[in-house]
């Protein structure tokens, strides 16, 4: 039965090539193999079988062997994380800082390998999620509670048999709801959780799994949060140093997701997901010039709907399809502006329409070619004055083929992206088109050995959002696109232990060089809500990743996982060798930064986590000189939990300690982040 759990082992009964063995086990959740000393078995995907019965045991170390670096959080590893939102959770990955504004509704984006945030791509169960407005995805929205896997790829995703938009992006993330799964003679799952803590936090959440049929299922998830976002903070302007209190970061928010699952046997699957999010907030805005509180307010409605379909018509020729349409809602109030019908009270509208055909044909066992164009129409309106009324029409084509040999696999594709840009008002920036290539490989040099390099080289385009060019008062229509090359080399190595306390380890190198011109910078200003946008001309960015995992057997009952994440980023502006500012590290990005986490198991029923989070100094404008200076920082944050049963409940009971020695800092300059906070999570299992 399509969605029956038995001892986490799947069997595929027809002659399959492994290539296909692995995309339906990627379907099913993925499991692990272990033996009495914990280690993990993996199956080398790069080699054809043909077999008449086959147990597929897909592993978390999978991504490994892929050609573009990837970064992944699921299962028990993305649950023991100190992380209330997606946001939170990917600030451990190397390479990324993430930009947030204070408190838990503060905005929250992130920025990969200095490319910007707009280089960086978000796709909810295989459909991305878009913003034309602004081209930024607040990753504060997505609660984890829902979430079975967070994936982020550098490059892009390496398959190909994928939409068009999956190419053309610098970095993508890819996050992977829960699929419903039930034990034999069970058809429904029901998971309760309640979150309570600092700033006045409560956050209730219930998620229900219904089996329809075999092959059909549909879940609900929905939560409501709520804070009032008050937390000391300390503020010094270089005469004085006094605490006080961050007013107006309250927020309200209630997220609805529901949705269908089915499965096509051996053939494919396909999924129906609807969404909803409103929320209010404060914008407690920037600590400056003695100014601690503020009264400006955000509304937010986001709504959509969305359908993805993979099939694998034959063993040679499988289809992917994607839907979507969202309808965008955000009100803007600032009651210290007062024009003749009132406060200035701004209200924005987006709406957009998306269809996407992807397919994939097996020329040879090692030889596969694809095809896929997306159709993307984004509108956005406003109460503004002489507001331009812009539509947006997107075309994007790409094909790609892919060499799997035993021990090498290449990727090649290019990317044609046509977009223009009507106006009722105004000039118009006209058609913008380009043809961007990309390509891919990785290698094992020795068969008997988990050791890989990889390698890849990708162009990239990316057009200006609607507020860098429309935006009132700070919108700059002559804007130029950006332009960009990312050249990457790396390995990535694996090795189990079977007769030691060190039971596997993990090792992902990577050196890359990226080269951006026209980079488009966005620079806050009183408040998270307003931009200033200019180009920068070209920026050179060069870079060092460095990521270990361990897995520890301690004895029967212990086990202890380490990981550690170590990113060097020297990202300058190098336009004008004449300017006073050429080679001054860019705004924001640190030269160094790094994770450490470690988690210690008991049985499977109780452990303890803590994860170290550092970013270095940085500079908040070009002049990298003493006013602009960034003070680095790091956090300590620690957590524990305990799983009980109860008759036939599981319940799970976490606490959370964060900024355990209530460190006070900014990630982005005069927003001051929270100090010492605590956190409590219930959660049951029916």
């Amino acid at each position: 039965m399509l969605f029956e759990k038995q001892n986490r082992r799947f069997t595929i009964k027809d002659s399959k090539a492994s290539l296909l063995f692995l995309t339906i086990s990627f379907l099913y959740k993925p499991v692990i193999a272990q033996t009495s000393a914990n280690t993990v078995f993996r199956t080398d995907t790069l080699k054809s079988q043909f077999l008449k019965e086959v147990i597929v045991n897909t592993s978390k170390h999978l991504q490994l062997l892929s050609p573009a670096p990837v970064q992944i959080l699921k299962g028990e590893e993305l649950e023991r994380l100190n992380s209330i939102s997606v946001a939170d959770a990917i600030k451990h990955f190397s390479g990324v800082q993430l930009k947030d504004y204070g408190g838990i509704g503060g905005l929250k984006t992130i920025n990969v390998r200095s490319m910007g945030t707009q280089h960086t791509a978000v796709f909810y169960d295989g459909v991305q999620l878009g913003n034309a407005q602004n081209g930024q995805v607040d990753l504060g929205r997505f609660s984890l509670e829902n979430l079975e896997e967070i994936a982020l790829y550098n490059g892009q995703k390496s398959e190909i048999l994928q939409s068009a938009g999956s190419f053309a992006s610098a970095s993508s993330i890819f996050l992977k709801s829960k699929t419903p799964q039930f034990i034999e003679g069970k058809k429904l799952n029901t998971q309760f959780n309640v979150k309570a803590g600092s700033f006045g936090l409560i956050n209730p959440s219930l998620l229900l799994q219904y089996k329809l049929s075999d092959n059909i299922a549909m879940h609900l998830n929905t939560s409501f949060s709520s804070a009032n976002g008050k937390y000391k903070f300390r503020y010094t302007n270089g005469t004085y140093d006094t605490t006080a209190v961050r007013s107006n970061g309250d927020i309200n928010s209630l997220r609805i997701e529901t949705g269908l699952h089915g499965r096509f046997k051996n053939e494919g699957e396909w999924n129906v997901k609807l969404y909803a999010y409103d929320s209010e907030r404060g914008l407690p805005g920037a600590v400056v010039s003695n100014k601690f509180d503020y009264s400006q307010r955000l509304w937010d409605k986001n709504l959509f709907v969305q359908s993805a379909l993979t099939y694998h018509i034959n063993k040679r020729y499988s289809i992917l399809l994607n839907a979507k349409y969202a309808d965008d809602y955000m009100r803007y109030l600032d009651p210290e502006i007062t024009k003749d019908d009132g406060f200035l009270q701004n209200v924005y509208k987006e709406k957009e329409a998306y269809l996407s055909f992807a397919n994939r044909y097996r020329l040879r066992p090692f030889w596969d070619i694809a095809f896929s164009m997306d159709y993307r129409y984004n509108t956005m309106n406003a109460n503004l004055v002489n507001f331009p009324y812009p539509d947006r029409y997107s075309i994007l084509a790409a094909v790609a083929t892919q060499f799997k040999f035993s021990q090498l696999d290449i990727q090649l594709n290019a990317l044609n992206t046509w977009i223009k840009d009507e106006v009722e008002t105004g000039a118009k920036p006209g058609e913008k088109q380009k043809i961007t290539p990309a390509l891919m490989f990785s290698w094992q040099p020795f068969q008997q050995i988990d050791f890989r390099l990889r390698s890849f080289y990708k162009s990239i385009f990316r057009l200006p959002t609607f507020n860098d060019l429309y935006f009132t008062q700070i919108g700059y229509r002559l804007l130029k696109p950006e332009y960009t090359e990312q050249y990457d080399m790396g390995f990535a190595f694996f090795k189990n232990y079977f007769e030691s306390s060190l039971s596997g380890i993990e090792i992902q190198t990577d050196a890359y060089y990226n080269k951006v011109k026209n980079k488009i910078i966005a620079q806050p200003r009183n408040s998270s809500g307003l931009w200033s946008m200019r180009n920068l001309g070209l920026v050179d960015i060069r870079g060092l990743e460095v990521n270990l995992k361990t897995y520890w057997k301690l004895n029967p009952k212990l086990s202890l996982t380490n990981g550690l994440a170590y990113t060097y980023q020297k990202a300058t502006d190098i336009t004008d060798k004449s300017s006073k500012y050429y080679d001054n590290q860019i705004p924001y990005i640190p030269l160094h930064s790094g994770t450490c986490t470690i988690g210690i198991d008991y049985l499977k029923s109780g452990g303890i986590n803590y994860s170290f989070i550092y970013t270095g100094e940085r500079y908040n404008q070009e002049a990298s000189i003493p006013v602009n200076y960034v003070e680095p920082w790091y956090t300590h944050d620690f957590s524990a939990f305990y799983k009980m049963r109860l008759s036939n409940k599981e319940l799970k009971l976490t606490a959370e300690l964060n900024n355990l020695f209530n460190q006070y800092y900014d990630v982005v300059a005069n927003f001051p982040m929270p100090g010492r906070n605590y956190r409590f999570t219930l959660s049951c299992k029916l």
